[in-house]
């Protein structure tokens, strides 16, 4: 299936990416094509439309992308997803963002990443390491009582 968002994927965007090619749609193809362009792309291409304006996968109240795509595929039972979603939480809700110590620093990442990489496909495939590792990371420390230190 063909997924679509805006171009130039920052933190709950490229976490987003990376969720579903590893827990929902392993052979994914995401297009990331600029915000007025989205949902025309995504009609066009019979594509599911994320983390992007009027998307029905997308921030919801207090809930970011990352969050909604959990809630939504029923991933909710892997302890390291929940613990990494609070970190993309942190990171995506700066007036969260000290409620996670790993939080500042996948931010500055994300951020940072749209500066180093100008291809957003090259980008997020550059970024699939740090959510590897960072997953790893809450399955190691997904028992552990409360923010992610």
């Amino acid at each position: 299936m063909n997924w679509v968002t805006r171009a130039r994927p920052k933190t709950d965007g490229i976490a987003c990416s990376w969720l579903i090619r590893n827990f929902i749609d392993p052979v994914a193809e995401i297009l990331y094509v600029p915000t007025d362009q989205v949902r025309a792309v995504a009609v066009r291409e019979c594509a599911r439309l994320f983390d992007a304006p009027s998307a029905e996968l997308t921030r919801q109240g207090d809930k970011c992308t990352f969050e909604v795509l959990i809630d939504r595929f029923q991933l909710d039972g892997d302890p390291a997803l929940a613990r990494l979603a609070g970190i993309v939480h942190a990171a995506e809700f700066t007036a969260d963002l000290e409620t996670q110590p790993l939080a500042p620093g996948l931010l500055a990442i994300g951020e940072s990443g749209l500066d180093v990489e100008a291809d957003d496909q090259w980008l997020v495939e550059r970024s699939m390491f740090v959510y590897d590792a960072l997953y790893v990371w809450c399955q190691r420390h997904a028992d552990l009582v409360g923010p992610a230190n």
